[in-house]
């Protein structure tokens, strides 16, 4: 806001000088033309003032300031001079006036000729000190001018502050709305500009209410879908195990499966329906290595089925963030290179650190994907080529999408690029370390 009342104000206060320049470079023109011709009107007069003087009184009896001189010169002999003026004619007798050179300066010369006395009068002033008394007079009349510029500038500001003091009130209302007040703005635009202003910004304002109903909408489509399946396998395998004689072991498993697969969904929609920063209160210091660890071990035995080499590399690392949903991010990677890794291909989990970023990155041996299709990945329901490589890969397009809104909770960012097997992908996710300062706050709470 600052920046654009300074870039007005020096605009309009430069454009405002150099008008002003203009102007006065066009007076101090005229002003010095107007004074060349009163001087000259003055010399003129001074010469025939000159023509009544007794010429009885001898050649250079008369004195004058050093700046005048003067000649009177009658049938080609000089009949009276001042003290200064040279033996030789000042000037040509012929009327008017005209430049000569004497006495080291520049002289501004008038000849006049009295026809009563038949005498020549030629007079002269010196022109540097005509230009030094014109151009006194002239900066006299500019301080003025010069006075002013900072009062004007003054006047600039305020004029430009209260033209942008809308503005203003437009960024404050808009800065102290809360992340989920979405309603249109309150402000009264009294200028057509700022009104068109105001009218995008309800109309995007509207748009993102729009935009978050939809997703709320998404979140409860899917809890539907998602919870009706689960309730009836739930059920199905309730009346298995009545069928049984005792609790069969598989059946055990199969419930217990069911029982974490209903409570991923929640947590998942969960994290849907939940505002950034309802989210980030639930931060607490975790180490990103040892969660991974602990969930490599625990999804080894899939894996395994495949004769998948599954590898881990790095040391503890310290990030804040919501373990729910860091595990629901990496179990979600973990199954992308399970799914995509052809049998007995290699699998590589690596963790570290550069500066204040701390690196997750997933590696596979897989098919890879291709360059122009990584940037979709990430969106809901898009799997590549219709069907990721046509491996036949069971799947909805949610993993990636899931991963990409848990990365952008925690501040992160996510990307894909080749990885260093021969053929594959790598996804390397990038948090913000936790700093020393945070984990006291953590283990304070």
């Amino acid at each position: 806001m600052n920046s654009i009342r300074v870039f007005l104000v020096v605009v309009t206060l430069a454009v405002f000088t150099l008008f002003t320049f203009v102007a006065a470079l066009k007076g101090y023109q005229s002003s010095m033309e107007e004074a060349e011709r009163l001087f000259d009107k003055q010399l003129l007069e001074t010469a025939r003032l000159i023509a009544h003087i007794n010429m009885e009184k001898t050649t250079g009896a008369l004195d004058h300031d050093h700046d005048f001189t003067f000649q009177v010169w009658q049938e080609g002999e000089l009949k009276a001079s001042s003290f200064n003026a040279p033996s030789t004619p000042i000037g040509p007798p012929e009327s008017g006036f005209g430049f000569s050179n004497f006495n080291g300066y520049r002289w501004r010369t008038v000849a006049w000729f009295d026809e009563n006395n038949s005498l020549w009068i030629i007079a002269a002033e010196r022109v540097d000190l005509r230009y030094k008394l014109a151009e006194k007079v002239i900066r006299k009349s500019m301080v003025p001018v010069l006075i002013g510029l900072p009062i004007v500038g003054f006047l600039i500001w305020v004029i430009v502050s209260q033209g942008l003091r809308p503005l203003h009130k437009l960024a404050d209302e808009l800065g102290n709305k809360q992340p989920h007040d979405l309603s249109p703005l309150s402000i009264r635009a009294p200028r057509r500009e700022l009104e068109q202003i105001v009218r995008s910004t309800n109309g995007l304002l509207e748009r993102l209410e729009t935009s978050l109903l939809r997703e709320k909408q998404f979140a409860s489509d899917a809890a539907h879908e998602l919870r009706t399946p689960i309730s009836v396998l739930k059920v199905q395998l309730h009346n298995l195990g009545m069928d049984l004689e005792g609790k069969d072991q598989d059946v055990t498993e199969l419930d217990a499966t069911a029982e974490r697969l209903e409570h991923l969904v929640e947590q998942i929609l969960d994290l849907y329906r939940n505002s950034p920063d309802q989210f980030h209160a639930s931060f607490e210091p975790i180490d990103l290595a040892a969660l991974t660890q602990e969930i490599l071990a625990r999804e080894h035995a899939c894996f395994d089925a495949r004769s998948q080499s599954l590898e881990f590399q790095g040391a503890a690392r310290v990030i804040a963030g919501d373990r729910f949903a860091l595990t629901t991010m990496i179990r979600n990677l973990l199954d992308n290179a399970n799914k995509y890794t052809p049998v007995g291909g290699q699998i590589l989990v690596s963790i570290d650190q550069a500066g204040s970023w701390v690196t997750l990155t997933f590696e596979d041996s897989g098919p890879g994907i291709p360059e122009d299709q990584r940037r979709h990945v990430f969106e809901r329901f898009y799997r590549v080529g219709g069907d990721r490589h046509q491996s036949g890969q069971p799947g909805c397009g949610l993993g990636l999408a899931i991963v990409k809104h848990i990365v952008d909770l925690h501040n992160g960012s996510i990307t894909v690029s080749e990885s260093r097997f021969e053929t594959g992908t790598a996804f390397q996710v990038r948090f913000p370390a936790a700093h020393t300062g945070q984990h006291s706050a953590f283990h304070g709470t």
